[in-house]
């Protein structure tokens, strides 16, 4: 009984305790759990008397009584609970803090500026960050909502679907190589495992990966497998340190000191390779064989004939190792590639691009993965650029480009590929072409981002395009002026024709007229020549008085003129023709007739006398020309 009455003296005394330094509101006690609310009793002192003070109960607790005067002095507790998207924060600050000490909390706790951050549902409407909780009159519990109009909102609300866009993402990850102090920007996908991240820095830093010291993991990185959107990197950054451990001995003591910082000491599938040291071969020796047997062939192969042979076997193998999202090599010799770009219209001519790959640079793997593999390079290229690759990891195939780019691109060019040290490689070259020469716009290094990369491609684009547009111009104004010279020479040409044709036509005419007279000139030759026989063939010319009859003809010719002679009657009539042909008109062309009776004396018998066909004793008869 004694036991029971002094724990209830106990918790009097306690009960008096809180009522002294939380108010009471219509006989509700504040929880302490989650800002919930427990009914009960309000206490009355009288009804508990208070104890004799113990030592115990002193020590502990000191009874006090409420008064009002007290409970307006000490500040109210005020619970907030406040939503941001799929985030809920709890919130509790005293009445006299300010509405921005809320944001204040609420910046650390969501890392959102206070300065895009709107606190939303006060039951006052809006109200200002200088505002102080106590004027509002707030009840014990409240409930806030955040607002971000000028942060872009999340995909999707669902974990998966926020999943599934950090997997479509690309981390950039700051990794600083503590011993020589060097930062590396490497660009990854989400769907890249933390074990690929490790390879690569292999790949670049010679660390083996289980002798890699990591800091900066978050702690929910856990597992090597697991990609890199699950493990809780910061994006679109996140900075990352690694170093080599001192020795496989202590590595062993720092795995089983740390064994539950998996992510600082890395596993590997590799460790039969990575205790090797502990048989005395050299951690880069071994995995130097082992990255060369992972290399079942070479790139290119040493001493091709066929410069087209040898890149179809560097596509195919470039393709096998980092698969068939990468550029289009062009098939063929660099002058082809050259012939491809250049030597086109101006419209449709492209850069060059010539990859110049070297297996074995460090850089070589992460060059080739990430940054000339990845789709923006890849689609960029595709669009403005030839690219033409060529292997120098074996020494002939090097001189050999050497020797291609000394007679293309000149001997500084060459020179400067010459000098490069094996871990520069690999080398992008970015080359215009121009009226006279070829001009090596760019040599990209194998160290670089894709940001970057893509920044250089496209400076080295924006000055292609203004040469392009001016050869654009200069060639459309060269076409008009080649256009208007042919037309000229054309214009001429039918000029010359046609004049050739007058002067043919001419020399034709001539000839035609040339051959006529010469017709006429034998004809005329040939009558003159009759006439003249028929006019010494003629019978002598009989006198008037002559012992015979004599027949006087006189004819008239054509012109007017009168032919008179005289015939024997008993001369035939053919010598009547005879005699006019030999004046010049022949009987076949013209003839003889009588005046009256009208008589074509060309029809009648030329065997006959002039006596019988009446021409006696004279006659006169005209001339007239055939039909």
């Amino acid at each position: 009984m004694a036991s029971n009455m002094d724990r209830e003296m106990i918790l009097a005394d306690f009960q008096a305790a809180i009522n002294g330094v939380i108010p009471q509101e219509n006989g509700i006690l504040q929880s302490e759990y989650g800002g919930e609310t427990i009914p009960g009793p309000a206490f009355n002192p009288a009804n508990h008397p208070a104890p004799a003070p113990t030592p115990s109960a002193s020590s502990a607790f000191r009874p006090v009584m409420p008064s009002r005067q007290i409970v307006e002095r000490q500040p109210r507790m005020l619970d907030f609970r406040v939503e941001y998207r799929d985030r809920n924060v709890d919130v509790v600050l005293e009445d006299s803090c300010t509405v921005g000490e809320i944001k204040q909390i609420l910046e650390n706790e969501l890392q959102i500026p206070m300065s895009k951050m709107l606190l939303k549902g006060w039951k006052t409407g809006d109200v200002e960050d200088s505002t102080v909780l106590k004027s509002l009159h707030l009840p014990k519990n409240n409930s806030l909502y955040v607002l971000t109009p000028d942060l872009p909102p999340p995909s999707s609300s669902s974990h998966a679907g926020a999943l599934q866009e950090s997997l479509n993402q690309n981390f950039m990850l700051i990794i600083t190589h503590r011993e020589v102090q060097r930062e590396y920007n490497l660009n990854f996908s989400g769907s890249s495992t933390i074990q690929e991240v490790k390879r690569n820095v292999y790949d670049l830093t010679s660390i083996p990966v289980r002798h890699q010291l990591w800091e900066g993991w978050p702690t929910s990185a856990t597992d090597d497998s697991m990609c890199l959107a699950e493990s809780g990197l910061s994006y679109p950054c996140h900075r990352l340190t690694v170093g080599r451990r001192s020795s496989p001995a202590q590595t062993r003591e720092q795995s089983e000191e740390q064994s539950t910082d998996v992510h600082m000491v890395s596993d590997s599938d590799g460790d039969d390779f990575e205790d090797a040291t502990e048989f005395g071969v050299d951690d880069g020796e071994v995995f130097g064989m082992a990255s060369s047997a992972l290399r079942k062939s070479s790139m290119m192969p040493e001493n091709a004939e066929n410069e087209g042979d040898a890149l179809l076997q560097f596509t195919a193998e470039f393709s096998s190792r980092y698969g068939d999202c990468h550029p289009v090599f062009f098939i063929g010799s660099l002058e082809a590639a050259f012939q491809e770009a250049f030597y086109v219209k101006a419209r449709d001519r492209k850069l060059l691009a010539v990859y110049l790959h070297h297996d074995e640079s460090v850089l070589t793997n992460v060059f080739c993965s990430q940054m000339l593999c990845a789709e923006s390079i890849v689609s960029y290229l595709s669009q403005n650029f030839i690219t033409w690759a060529w292997d120098l990891t074996k020494d002939a195939n090097r001189a050999r480009f050497l020797t291609m780019c000394n007679r293309h691109f000149g001997s500084v060019v060459a020179q400067t590929i010459r000098t490069q040290k094996t871990d520069q490689f690999p080398l992008f070259l970015i080359i215009m072409g121009k009226r006279s020469s070829n001009e090596v716009l760019n040599v990209i290094q194998g160290n670089t981002t894709v940001d970057e990369l893509m920044m250089r491609l496209m400076a080295a684009m924006e000055i292609f395009t203004a040469q392009q547009q001016e050869d654009i111009k200069d060639e459309a104004e060269r076409e008009a002026r080649e256009n208007v010279k042919r037309e000229q020479d054309e214009a001429y040409r039918l000029s010359l024709e046609a004049d050739r044709a007058k002067r043919e036509a001419h020399e034709r005419e001539m000839a035609e007229q040339f051959r006529l007279e010469q017709i006429r000139k034998e004809q005329e030759e040939e009558r003159e020549a009759i006439r003249l026989s028929l006019e010494q063939a003629l019978p002598p010319e009989p006198k008037e008085e002559n012992a015979e009859p004599v027949s006087k003809l006189r004819i008239r010719t054509p012109s007017g003129e009168f032919l008179e002679r005289r015939f024997l009657a008993s001369n035939k009539l053919q010598i009547v023709f005879d005699f006019v042909a030999s004046k010049g008109f022949p009987w076949d062309e013209f003839k003889l007739l009588s005046t009256f009776p009208r008589r074509d004396i060309t029809q009648l018998d030329p065997n006959k006398s002039l006596l019988e066909v009446k021409l006696f004793p004279q006659e006169t008869l005209f001339l007239e020309a055939k039909e």
